[in-house]
Parts: C-alpha cells; sequence; structure tokens
C-alpha cells in the first residue's frame, strides 16, 4: 500500500469522526451502528453531518447533534449537522454488528422487520439475550425508554429490554 492511499480523505476523516459518537442511551451503540448516521460530506474545512432520529421525541437527539458537532470540530473541521427526517428511521437501519452489540449488552435487537404489523402491535416471539429463550413474556409496553419494552425470561427469570420495531 502507498504512503498516499493510508492516508484517510477528508471525508472518510470527517465519516470516522461521526461515527465514533455513542449514543447516549444505549453506550455500547455508535451513531452508525444505530443506522441515524447518513452519511457526512466535506466542503472546504465545512464537515456536515446528516442525522436521521430515531423518534421526533427521543430526548437524546440534541445530545448526539452535539457530540457529532463536538467529534467533527475534534476531527479538525467546521462542523455542521444537518437533522433528516425523511424517510423516517426505522430499526431495520440497525446493522447487524449492532444487532449483536445490543444482544450481548442484554437488550434483545428487534426481531422483526418494522413493515410487519405483527411486530408493530406487539405481537412478536423475543429471544431472552442472556439465554437464547423464547419462552418470554412481555412485562410492560415501556422499559428504560419508550423506544422498548421490558421483558421476563420464564427460562432464566431475568427480565430484559426489548427494543422495539419502528
Amino acid at each position: 500500500m502507498t504512503e498516499a492511499a493510508a492516508v484517510p480523505s477528508p471525508a472518510e476523516r470527517a465519516y470516522r469522526a461521526a461515527a465514533s459518537v455513542v449514543d447516549p442511551e444505549i453506550p455500547v451503540l455508535s451513531i452508525a451502528d444505530l443506522g441515524i448516521l447518513r452519511g457526512v460530506e466535506v466542503d472546504g474545512g465545512t464537515a456536515v453531518a446528516r442525522l436521521t432520529p430515531t423518534y421526533s421525541g427521543c430526548p437524546a437527539v440534541l445530545a448526539i447533534e452535539l457530540s457529532v458537532e463536538a467529534a467533527l470540530r475534534e476531527a479538525g473541521f467546521e462542523p455542521r449537522v444537518e437533522r433528516v427526517v425523511s424517510p423516517a428511521w426505522t430499526t431495520d437501519w440497525i446493522s447487524a454488528a449492532g444487532r449483536e452489540k445490543l444482544r450481548a449488552y442484554g437488550i434483545a435487537p428487534p426481531e422483526q422487520a418494522s413493515r410487519s404489523l405483527r411486530a408493530l402491535f406487539g405481537e412478536t416471539e423475543v429471544a431472552c439475550p442472556r439465554c437464547g429463550s423464547r419462552d418470554t413474556e412481555r412485562v410492560s409496553e415501556f422499559g428504560s425508554t419508550a423506544c422498548k419494552a421490558l421483558y421476563r425470561c420464564r427460562a432464566c427469570a431475568e427480565p430484559f429490554d426489548y427494543f422495539k420495531c419502528i
């Protein structure tokens, strides 16, 4: 590999900086894992990051935007964050790596595609992230945050959050 090829382009540096920001509610997930980082473009010294909030009322949106600005500034760019609301974010955008990180953290990732009406109405079978059993029950429609439901595993008796399909 040549030395020139080893040096990342400004666009790559800016993307890496923005993608390194973690979700403040689920710190094992980067915003790239979560699928809310839609892209980063560099124009001169300005890096423009485009983010799609998970939902309009998410309390973490501003914190994430400020963290992206700080990461871009630290990487040497004049930051600008644009909020992109269309198309709306969906749990389908969570990466495979992000789903595995959720599971390892003790949160069951979304089981079905968000287009499934059964998933939207909570009629889904959720595997326990700790033991893998599908013998689980929903305890509450809301877990530690509004985007998660609280479940309990009947096999290992552990409670856990399930990241709802959106």
